[in-house]
């Protein structure tokens, strides 16, 4: 569940030095520091958005501030020209769909901004896994299914497929 803004201790910037320094120390304070700002303590609305929202809906709108109120919260999208009247009327079932998937009663309204988008990123697209060759001895491995599901995966990545879960 998420902290409340006031409950939460200031975190320290990371310490600065005469050296340049690896960007992934200091990019989870800037980006928590980013999404504070904008008032989303947790960023898991804005990451899974398209989750949230479905695809058509997260094309058209986006959030881009969270204000937190006595009687609810107020969440703002950014949304196209000519599709804020839409959203209007499909407010309710989003606001259902936002705190079912929070678990809690957070956004209470949606204020919507008209305003350009750019355009949500292809989602990537990975090869399929190389199977592992007839002569593997994977192939005839016959023990436990969770050791065997192991070495399938190394034999893939042996072959230079991608791991599957």
């Amino acid at each position: 569940m998420a902290q409340n803004v006031k409950d939460k201790q200031p975190e320290e910037p990371p310490q600065r030095r005469a050296r340049p320094e690896p960007v992934g120390r200091d990019i989870g304070y800037s980006a928590r520091t980013a999404f504070a700002r904008a008032g989303f303590v947790d960023p898991t609305l804005v990451l899974r958005w398209v989750e949230i929202a479905g695809a058509d809906t997260a094309r058209i709108a986006r959030p881009i501030k969270f204000m937190d109120g006595a009687s609810g919260g107020t969440l703002t999208l950014r949304a196209e020209p000519a599709a804020a009247l839409f959203l209007q009327h499909e407010s309710r079932s989003l606001c259902e769909r936002i705190n079912a998937y929070l678990g809690r009663p957070a956004v209470a309204k949606l204020r919507f901004v008209q305003g350009s988008l750019t355009p949500l990123p292809e989602p990537r697209r990975f090869p399929r896994p190389a199977e592992p060759a007839t002569t593997d001895p994977v192939r005839v491995w016959h023990g436990p299914e969770g050791l065997g599901n192991a070495l399938v995966n190394l034999a893939r990545r042996r072959a230079g497929g991608r791991l599957t879960d």
